[in-house]
């Protein structure tokens, strides 16, 4: 079976304090786990995070963005 591959990466973005940002990803495979990270800590969905995904794509939604999630 073929390694699951990213089809798109992780692009940076930019977002002002108090606001949402969407990092989004794609796989070769849909269905394919995805663990979300900042750091050593595994992210999980919370008022804050927002984790989703369809098929081969990926979204992380950071809600109330602050300096601290760059």
């Amino acid at each position: 079976e073929k390694p699951v591959i990213f089809k798109q990466e992780l692009q940076n973005e930019e977002a002002k304090e108090g606001k949402q940002v969407r990092l989004t990803c794609e796989l070769s495979k849909p269905g394919t786990p995805v663990k979300w990270m900042k750091g050593d800590t595994v992210l999980h969905a919370s008022e804050k995070y927002e984790l989703k995904q369809h098929g081969t794509v990926a979204e992380l939604i950071i809600r109330d963005v602050k300096s601290v999630d760059a």
